[in-house]
């Protein structure tokens, strides 16, 4: 045991708890909604990088945060991962996840950041078997380290490229042993600054080659886990590929990989890529790519993506509206990529701020729950394509010519007359159970 997290008590459900008392007063994770517990629907998890390798700094300021795991030994190493269990314990939530770079530190040859990767995993493996946290999913940080300043999968140089794959490959096999339930692959830096330095059709090709080769591997070793993508605008590079769902749904349709991969969407990513969040969880839904979500929000001020944790009920609950009628998770979850802010000094912010996400993420859950059950905006959304129901407008689908629908057209059959879309009604519905 640490005494980092010291005096502070596990968390419980305890509604009419104190207002200074570290409780969960909505997030009960027994209570059945929609005929799940709410621990099953939501499925939440820790993000190893923001609670536990983030030191607290921003653009004009280093590390604020003084954490004792802090340092490049595997000592240290074993010690943050002593410290994450014990927060595990305090907030009972199902799972976590990571970078290998979290988790291990850099060694000073590919061979020996693997050897103590390795490491630090059958250590997690050790804790996890006697707690029950589980590992949601694995991911590898091909973004912070100098070599990959030009990109990763996308780098001009091939060594790159191989060293990249080499991490992959090893963080693949590192969450398929932890039992993992998805492996995310997400483009950091696979974008460009420039055309004037860049060949953007080869970079593509250079990315679609490797994530195939993902995939492959995957089946290779029968890891059951999805592959998920997550698409990252503007972060940090101006042109990423990855750019938002509609962006990846082209990019795996090019290389054959649609019915491969699926997303794992953040609600900051939405937003910098210009569209909500219930947005990007729709399109995916529509293209049969709904996965996994990382949950935060932005300050929308700021105009980046700041990974602060939720706080906005009417936004989560038509988030996992969403999620909802996409059929729930099956290996994704609610996974909190968010962060302390830097003047949050103390463990017991860590842990309020996990409380407060969770009460939020249940109250939208279970808002949105009601939603679907009452009915009100689907009813109204099948009212307003209910043309699209009649025989004739279904034959202009199916067989119709243009000459067909202009004859139609012009023997005075067509005669359309505008109607509401009711968005201020149905805004008004939706804060009915907000």
């Amino acid at each position: 045991m640490t005494d980092f997290f010291a005096g502070i008590s596990p968390v419980t459900y305890s509604p009419d708890a104190p207002a200074d008392q570290l409780a969960y007063r909505h997030y009960n994770p027994d209570e059945v909604v929609a005929g799940k517990r709410l621990e099953d629907h939501l499925r939440f998890a820790v993000a190893w990088w923001h609670s536990f390798a983030w030191p607290g700094g921003d653009p004009f300021g280093g590390q604020t945060f003084e954490r004792p795991w802090f340092g490049d030994t595997m000592a240290l190493a074993r010690l943050k991962a002593d410290v994450a269990f014990e927060m595990f314990e305090i907030l009972g939530q199902p799972y976590y996840c990571w970078h290998d770079a979290d988790i291990r530190p850099e060694g000073a040859s590919f061979a020996e950041s693997n050897r103590n990767f390795e490491e630090i995993i059958d250590y997690l493996g050790e804790k996890m078997q006697a707690q029950g946290t589980r590992l949601l999913w694995g991911t590898a940080n091909l973004f912070s380290h100098r070599r990959f300043m030009s990109g990763a999968a996308t780098n001009p140089d091939p060594e790159v490229f191989a060293w990249s794959a080499a991490t992959v490959k090893n963080c693949i096999d590192a969450t398929q042993k932890l039992g993992g339930e998805n492996y995310v692959l997400w483009g950091g830096r696979e974008g460009y600054e420039t055309l004037l330095n860049t060949d953007l059709k080869r970079e593509r090709a250079q990315a679609g080659r490797f994530l195939q080769m993902v995939v492959d591997y995957k089946h290779k070793i029968g890891f059951e886990g999805a592959i998920l993508i997550e698409p990252k605008p503007q972060e940090p590079t101006k042109h990423q590929y990855d750019y938002d769902v509609g962006t990846v749904y082209g990019f795996l349709k090019e290389f054959g990989l649609e019915g491969e991969v699926q997303m794992n969407i953040e609600q900051g990513h939405a937003i910098l890529a210009g569209h909500s969040f219930e947005h990007e969880l729709a399109m995916a839904s529509a293209l049969g790519l709904f996965g996994s979500i990382d949950m935060n929000r932005n300050d929308y001020q700021s105009g980046w993506d700041t990974d602060q944790f939720p706080n906005n009920v009417p936004e989560v609950a038509l988030a996992y509206y969403e999620v909802l009628k996409a059929g729930g998770f099956t290996t994704g979850g609610t996974n909190f990529d968010a962060k302390l802010r830097r003047q949050s000094l103390d463990p017991a912010d860590l842990i309020a701020a996990h409380v407060g996400a969770m009460d939020v993420c249940a109250r939208g859950l279970k808002a949105a729950a009601r939603m679907l059950e009452d009915g009100g905006l689907e009813a109204a959304r099948d009212a307003r394509y209910a043309g699209w129901q009649q025989n004739v407008a279904q034959g202009w689908l199916r067989s119709a010519t243009l000459e067909d629908i202009e004859a139609a057209v012009a023997a005075g059959e067509i005669d359309p007359q505008p109607r509401s879309g009711r968005q201020e009604v149905l805004e008004n519905y939706v804060n009915r159970f907000v």
